[in-house]
């Protein structure tokens, strides 16, 4: 019995050989995960600290040289006040041209709000069929979406100004708006929400009751897409909102310009001439942030309420 105990005590815990240490196991806590090291938590927390200042920087410079006149804005610190004239510059900037920076803001927000909507309701619909339907052709469908991708947009702008001119669109608000109606990637963006967010089986008990397809997409599919949906529409409203390449190429007269365009004529105006609009560009600017931050306040309860979106399954 003795040489029994004896074998097991050699068997659990064999001796270290003389010399040699013990490797260093990592500390872990009462839960099981593993404890970050004061130099890890520091080397996050400094990388956290770098990116936040990094991505606020421009925004405080927006919004400082926006209260400075345009003498101050050259021969003051960059990142702090002088005296304040935002008033003046918001002044100046809405009556500069008979307010055309106001025609802007107009133009800019309703081909946003307009492309934009119809957007999000075609990819949102097409998303939808992709991951809710078997159909043949489908894989090859979506190697298309998937390939279109690589396409770049710029490669499109000789082909679309030839046929926007066969159908008399320049310089017209359909040429800005007709193309946001079309994008590959919230197509992509919406059919793989639709896979996660409905259940097939939601969609059969609807059939069984007597539902049609197209009111099933509307009352089951669309409202479980919503928060995707709203992602789609921030999305595609942010990239129409800050386009300058499209209205640069379509759009002709001053009046239909959008506001990224007209600011880039006024930084424009100081190289063709002796006139000096930085001032006004910096409070345009700055004052164009106003609809972005606006609309990602508006749509917060929509990603709120998509956190318990899978407790429908």
């Amino acid at each position: 019995m003795t040489a029994t105990l004896d074998r097991s005590a050699t068997a659990t815990s064999p001796p270290s050989a003389p010399g040699r240490r013990r490797p260093r196991t990592t500390p872990r806590t009462s839960d099981g995960p593993v404890r970050h090291t004061r130099r890890t938590k520091a080397l996050v927390l400094g990388g956290l600290v770098f990116f936040t200042l990094y991505s606020l920087a421009p925004v405080w410079w927006l919004i400082v040289s926006a209260t400075k006149n345009q003498s101050d804005l050259y021969t003051t610190n960059g990142l702090w006040f002088a005296d304040l004239h935002f008033t003046d510059n918001v002044r100046e900037l809405f009556t500069y041209q008979d307010g055309i920076f106001l025609k802007w803001m107009w133009n800019t927000l309703y081909y946003g709000v307009l492309g934009t909507g119809g957007m999000t309701l075609i990819c949102v619909a097409c998303g939808y069929g992709l991951a809710m339907y078997q159909f043949r052709g489908r894989g090859v469908l979506m190697g298309c979406i998937i390939g279109s991708f690589l396409v770049p947009h710029a490669l499109l702008t000789i082909p679309s100004f030839l046929l926007y001119t066969d159908l008399r669109m320049v310089d017209t608000p359909w040429a800005i708006i007709v193309p946001s109606f079309f994008n590959a990637f919230s197509v992509y963006l919406a059919k793989v929400y639709a896979e996660g967010a409905i259940p097939p089986e939601l969609l059969e008990a609807a059939r069984i009751d007597g539902a049609g397809e197209y009111r099933i997409f509307l009352t089951i599919g669309a409202r479980l897409m919503s928060t995707g949906a709203a992602t789609i529409f921030l999305l595609g409203f942010v990239g129409s909102w800050n386009s300058f390449f499209g209205p640069l190429v379509f759009l002709r007269s001053q009046e239909k310009w959008t506001v990224m365009l007209g600011l880039y004529s006024w930084l424009k105006v100081k190289v063709d001439t002796s006139t000096d609009l930085t001032g006004m560009v910096v409070a345009g600017s700055l004052l164009s942030l106003i609809p972005m931050v606006i609309l990602m306040i508006s749509m917060q309860r929509y990603w709120r309420s998509g956190v318990t979106l899978g407790s429908l399954k």
